[in-house]
């Protein structure tokens, strides 16, 4: 552990200096028709839930629908905020297909559990980045052949050049590393990430050759920091960082993103006509752990909705709403009174409060490379 210790350090301090000397060259400039987004449960307005035929139950979705949305929250993700900030609508799920929804300002194909990697047996989503990328593939065919046989579909679908003026948002990969813990070690994690990486390239050159221009890159979060995996590989104290998060969890998180930022700066550079914004949602999330009683909160890491109690109220055997026997007894995962006051909604994904608060801070501009706080005036329409 200690000789790979020092050279999770070393490559460490040479991307930092990689990323000082080399920072990406375009902008973003918020200005999209459209949006085309790729992910997992950190965006997932809809598809696991239409795709599998499960069901989310209340309290989730409490706050902002009033009913379970098809989002892992108590209301909005990120994306939705970010959508606002743009005077976008929020992104119908590609799977929904009740209610004739409308696609004409982007589509998400981001389902919960995805992973980069393909999905396996065990997979709780059978859609991974490959598999979402040719759902992209397959929306763009049939609205090029709705669009040849009539204007009516119009207010429905993007027109032609959205294609290419729009914006393709990624958040993706934290699935391929949480697994991974169940089944391998920490240095057969690490050795596996420029392989994981090699896919999503490999995605992201596909959606190039289809026109796709404007790409905006989310890194992946602290995993260490998430109840779920605290509950089962946090029981060590030895083995927690200084904010009592599991350190291995959070450093392959920080190895994964330095790959990740490296491979954005490499495809800038092989596509100069093309925008890659790489956008570090690590540090805003971590440092709302860090200090989130400055921010308002009271609990940083302790599940909102969940059973158990103090310290985690966390139990992989019952997930957010559910109510199951355990144990002889028949128990529920109920939600807090106050979901403002908690930064993780149940054991993994964050309420709406945190999610407000990580897309503001995408907002500032000063987390993305390149930084784009020059292209502010558009945050005079933020919605919150």
């Amino acid at each position: 552990m200690a000789s790979n210790t020092c050279t999770f350090h070393i490559l460490t301090l040479f991307l930092f200096l990689f990323f000082i000397c080399f920072p990406l060259s375009n902008s973003i400039d918020f200005n999209y028709p459209a949006v085309f987004n790729f992910g997992d449960s950190n965006s997932d307005t809809g598809n696991l839930v239409a795709g599998l035929g499960e069901r989310l139950d209340p309290p989730n979705g409490q706050i902002y629908f009033q009913r379970p949305s098809g989002r892992f929250c108590d209301g909005r993700l990120i994306v939705d905020f970010l959508m606002d900030a743009m005077d976008l609508p929020f992104l119908n799920a590609y799977l929904e297909a009740i209610g004739t929804p409308s696609f004409r300002k982007g589509c998400n194909f981001a389902a919960a559990g995805s992973a980069i990697l393909p999905a396996t047996a065990s997979s709780v989503s059978p859609f991974s980045f490959g598999i979402q990328v040719a759902q992209f593939f397959r929306f763009k065919a049939r609205v090029q052949e709705l669009q040849a046989k009539s204007s009516k579909y119009a207010k429905y679908i993007p027109a032609q050049d959205y294609f290419q003026k729009g914006l393709y948002m990624f958040d993706i990969g934290q699935n391929d590393l949480a697994g991974a813990f169940y089944s391998k070690t920490f240095d057969q994690i690490l050795a596996s990430i420029p392989s994981i990486l090699s896919v999503f390239e490999d995605g992201i050159k596909r959606l190039y050759d289809q026109q796709a221009r404007n790409f905006w890159i989310h890194n992946t979060g602290p995993l260490g920091c998430l109840a779920q995996n605290m509950a089962k590989f946090g029981t060590d104290p030895s083995k927690l960082d200084e904010l009592g998060c599991v350190s291995t969890h959070n450093q392959a998180s920080r190895l994964l993103n330095l790959q990740l930022h490296a491979l954005s700066k490499k495809l800038q550079g092989q596509y100069p006509d093309a925008n890659f914004t790489y956008v570090d949602i690590f540090t805003i999330k971590y440092n709302l752990i860090a200090n989130y009683s400055r921010y308002g909160f009271e609990q940083p890491i302790m599940a909102c909705c969940g059973y158990g109690g103090p310290p985690l109220n966390y139990d992989s055997r019952i997930a957010c709403g559910q109510t199951k026997v355990l144990n002889g007894s028949s128990v529920t995962a109920k939600g807090c009174n106050d979901t403002t006051e908690y930064v993780n909604w149940d054991g993994i994904h964050y309420t709406e409060a945190a999610n407000q608060y990580v897309a503001s801070q995408i907002l500032t501009g000063k987390y993305s490379d390149p930084p784009f706080s020059d292209k502010m005036p558009f945050l005079l329409k933020l919605k919150f």
